[in-house]
Parts: structure tokens; C-alpha cells; sequence
């Protein structure tokens, strides 16, 4: 990424806003929020998410394995404004199995890119099933968008649900409902989705 690029755009930005964006606070800003962007908010970019998915072996014909409310914090690639809340991952292994925290790890390599979460939650799956070749992989992603609450219809605290899945997930509609219990009932605190 482009650090001087980056500086040179929020430098632009700020002076299209006018005068009232021409304070002495705003001295460091270019640096400061360029900075955000690399280190931070679109450091996916810069990490391969399938190295970030360490497995061991297991022995086959175990259940499925089901990770609930991880962090998810992204950028919505249409108006660069975050979206955030938590993804729920299950996978059926095949011969390999993830570290609880490679899990984590996978989400985060993803979502710290621009990002829809219809396809965030479809990469994650994706990595996931290529990763670990495992039997199926399902992934719930429960997030507020800040487009939505601060801007157009302005509606706090609405949620979006997305779902994605591959292998018995996919087609198997009784595997499917299983693990979708497993991994909404409680959780979050918020309860199943109806």
C-alpha cells in the first residue's frame, strides 16, 4: 500500500470540506488516519488467509467443529464506512482440523479488506474448505452497517444475517439445520433468529 498516496487523499478530502476543516487539529491527520488504514482497517491485504490457517490431523468421522461470536469489524467497500459484529463458523473435518484460534485469524484476514458481507462470509468458506478439505463448512455473519445507522435511512441498531456455505452444508438441508441451531441458539445473548 501507498502511505504517501493515502496522505495525499485525506489532504484532498479534508481541504473539500472547506474552511472548517483547516484547524491546527487537523495537522497530523493525513499521517494519523493513513497510517489507521495500513495498519488497521485493510490489513488483510497484506496477510494470506490460508497461511493464516494452521491444521493438524484428526482422525476422520468426528462431529462438527463450532466456533460462535467471533469479532468481526470490516470496511463496507460503498461508502468506506465500518460494519461490525460477530461470525459464527462451523466446519465438518475431513482429515485436518483448525487451531481454535486459526479460526479467528482467517475471519480477520478477511475482513480487514474492503468488503460486502455476503462475500466476506463466502471467503471465509472458501479458505475453509480449501484449507482443511473438509466435509462442509457454514458460516453466519451478524453485523450493524454504519452506512445504514448514519447515513440514508438511518436506522441504528438494524442487523444484517448473511449465511454462506460449501459441502454437506450446502446440500444436505437436515446438516444444514443442525448446525444453524448449534450455532444461534444463546451465543450472542441476542437469542436465535427467527
Amino acid at each position: 500500500m501507498d502511505s504517501a498516496k493515502l496522505e495525499r487523499g485525506i489532504r484532498l478530502f479534508l481541504e473539500g470540506l472547506g474552511p472548517a476543516a483547516g484547524s491546527s487539529e487537523l495537522e497530523g491527520t493525513p499521517e494519523r488516519v493513513a497510517r489507521a488504514w495500513i495498519e488497521d482497517l485493510v490489513s488483510g491485504y497484506a496477510v494470506d488467509p490460508e497461511r493464516e490457517l494452521g491444521w493438524t490431523p484428526v482422525a476422520e468421522g468426528g462431529g462438527p467443529v463450532l466456533v460462535r461470536d467471533v469479532s468481526v469489524a470490516s470496511i463496507c467497500v460503498h461508502h468506506l464506512l465500518p460494519f461490525f459484529g460477530v461470525a459464527h463458523v462451523a466446519y465438518l473435518p475431513g482429515a485436518r482440523q483448525a487451531g481454535l484460534s486459526k479460526i479467528g485469524r482467517v475471519v480477520d484476514a478477511h475482513a480487514r479488506r474492503l468488503q460486502t458481507q455476503e462475500r466476506l462470509g463466502r471467503e471465509v468458506v472458501d479458505t475453509l474448505a480449501r484449507g482443511l478439505a473438509c466435509r462442509g463448512v457454514l458460516v453466519v455473519i451478524r453485523a450493524e452497517h454504519t452506512c445504514m445507522a448514519l447515513r440514508g435511512v438511518r436506522k441504528e441498531r438494524s442487523e444484517m444475517l448473511t449465511v454462506a456455505a460449501s459441502g454437506i452444508y450446502d446440500s444436505d438441508r437436515g446438516a444444514r439445520a443442525e448446525v444453524l441451531s448449534l450455532l444461534l441458539s444463546g451465543g450472542s445473548g441476542r437469542g436465535p433468529v427467527g
